[in-house]
């Protein structure tokens, strides 16, 4: 039986909703998921999860458990590229195995100073662990099976209607908000009158218009192909060009092809769709064939809004892209923490009327550079020809293969390189942010200059070996005092606790970080954002006011 009453309805359990989940289950808001699906997904979809996203899974504690998840712990996650999967190799971006990057995190600095690096595991282990850890929580109720029908926002909650998928019972249930993070079709962006714009599909030579994915079992691929195991294969090839991730390490595969003008995917057998595989791989290499389906490539999308009234949306309602850079569910899995610690605060009681307008003010801009970024990628590889001799076992051919080479290992260090598009992201508009008249450093894909300059992520360092400076953050407010009088730590806390704001004073002693945050105090958000920093605080009352949306930002 479903609750009657929550806090917060949330349709869809992809990564968007199920952190959502979690970040409300976390800070004990009651939570109702429903998605018509009959459980997570099946397919691979996203396969990259980046050092920002590890983070935030860290700060649930389940960072090590999705690092375990996926290929084997020392398989590399090497970018490659080739001819063909099983002929000519022509570039190699070498990246660290999960074991690997577990070692080295601690030791790194500077644009990759971080609590966590990346991780290349399908998303399809991710939202399993997310389902489990939402489950846990007392205050979520996860309901795959069910569908949300309708609903109408009467100003004061959402009353909404649910169909159960397997008979059509139908129920009713009313939250105080509704979030909808049901996916490219979402019917409730359609019901708020809301619209995508950007690109709707560029066309290109790859990554535009029609694909054709294949999810595949093929474990002999090793036997066939002589060339080191990689993370991601991209063949570069005048007849089927192709990037296929691995999923497991051991032989199965998240395929996706370009189709040509004459394949008409309404009549692709299994047949066809295995020769289309082998033909990447160039060798006769058997598979087994676990699902199989189009997409569209070259969309570059974002929602004219992203909340109206009672009713947010988020993850691919909100903005759609095309898959270079894995920029999309990371966007989503920030959009849920955003939004997360906002509707937490505002249903506590010391969110302000002004909090929850910060959501589309702060992650529309963030959706439309993420989505330029994941077109710039693109462009770059889709857009890139290869040369009628690419394939000749020749003189000619070698040629072709050594210009390629060199142009497809700068794209994949443009592309797999991106510390400045994972921590770089800034709300420098915030409504909510206490702007301290510093310049933020350049917006750069490939390098990060830490700076806690108000708006941005929080410079990282580590207390020791194992602690990081985020693991001192938890899911509410953090003083961060790296020097200068108590008393302003003391005024602030006394200010914040009579208010009902949730806030822990946390002295940081290591030598550098006076340096990192040339200030004696920074106030960090419960989403890891800098949201004040300063040698003192003259009016903790107007600070306060302002970080949790008490009062406006002039204009």
């Amino acid at each position: 039986m479903l609750p009657e009453t929550c806090d917060v309805l949330i349709a869809g359990g992809g990564p968007c909703g199920l952190m959502l989940a979690n970040e409300l289950g976390r800070r004990g808001i009651s939570v109702v998921l429903v998605d018509e699906k009959p459980t997570t997904a099946f397919n691979p979809q996203a396969n990259a999860t980046q050092a920002r996203t590890m983070e935030h899974f860290r700060r649930h504690g389940f960072a090590d458990e999705i690092r375990a998840l996926g290929m084997p712990a020392d398989f590399p996650t090497d970018i490659a590229y080739f001819t063909r999967f099983a002929t000519h190799e022509l570039a190699r971006f070498k990246l660290p195995s999960a074991k690997e990057a577990r070692s080295k995190v601690s030791g790194l600095s500077g644009s990759w100073s971080a609590a966590e690096l990346p991780h290349r595991v399908s998303q399809k282990f991710v939202e399993a662990v997310l389902r489990k850890k939402a489950e846990a929580c007392e205050s979520v109720s996860i309901n795959y099976g069910v569908r949300l029908s309708s609903f109408v926002d009467h100003g004061e909650g959402v009353q909404a209607k649910l169909t159960r998928v397997k008979d059509g019972q139908m129920s009713s249930i009313r939250a105080a908000y509704l979030v909808g993070a049901d996916g490219p079709r979402s019917p409730i962006r359609e019901a708020l009158g809301f619209a995508y714009e950007g690109d709707a599909g560029a066309a290109r030579d790859f990554m535009g218009g029609r694909m054709y994915a294949i999810y595949l079992r093929a474990p002999a691929y090793y036997d066939y192909v002589p060339h080191p195991p990689a993370w991601m294969n991209v063949t570069f090839n005048h007849d089927r060009r192709a990037f296929m991730a691995a999923v497991d390490g051991k032989g199965e595969f998240a395929f996706h092809t370009q189709l040509r003008a004459h394949e008409d995917p309404d009549h692709i057998s299994a047949a066809d769709a295995l020769a289309m595989f082998q033909a990447a791989v160039g060798a006769p290499v058997p598979a087994e064939i676990l699902s199989r389906g189009t997409w569209t490539a070259g969309l570059a999308l974002v929602a004219n809004h992203f909340q109206k009234g009672r009713v947010f949306i988020g993850g691919d309602a909100a903005h759609l892209f095309t898959p270079t850079g894995g920029l999309g569910y990371n966007t989503a899995v920030e959009d849920a923490v955003n939004l997360g610690w906002k509707l937490a605060a505002t249903l506590q009681g010391y969110g302000g009327p002004h909090l929850l307008d910060s959501y589309e003010a702060e992650r529309r801009p963030l959706a439309i550079r993420n989505t330029g970024y994941a077109r710039v990628f693109a462009d770059s590889l889709g857009l890139y020809h290869p040369v009628p001799d690419i394939e000749a076992d020749n003189a000619a051919g070698e040629s072709a293969r050594a210009v390629a080479g060199t142009y497809l290992e700068a794209h994949a260090r443009a592309e797999f390189n991106i510390p400045g598009i994972t921590f770089g992201g800034r709300y420098d508009a915030s409504p909510i942010v206490m702007s301290d008249g510093t310049r933020p450093p350049p917006d750069a894909a490939n390098s990060y200059e830490p700076s806690a300059c108000p708006g941005g992520r929080p410079p990282h360092v580590w207390l020791d070996e194992q602690r990081s400076l985020y693991d001192e953050m938890g899911f509410d407010w953090t003083l961060l005092r790296m020097g200068g009088e108590p008393e302003t730590a003391l005024n602030l806390s006394a200010l914040a606790s009579a208010r009902g704001v949730p806030l822990r004073v946390v002295d940081v002693v290591v030598p550098e970080i006076r340096t990192l945050y040339q200030a004696d105090f920074a106030l960090i958000r419960p989403d890891q954002i800098v949201a004040w920093r300063g040698d003192d605080v003259a009016d903790p009352v107007a600070l306060l006011d302002r970080v949790t949306g008490q009062s406006a930002l002039a204009s």
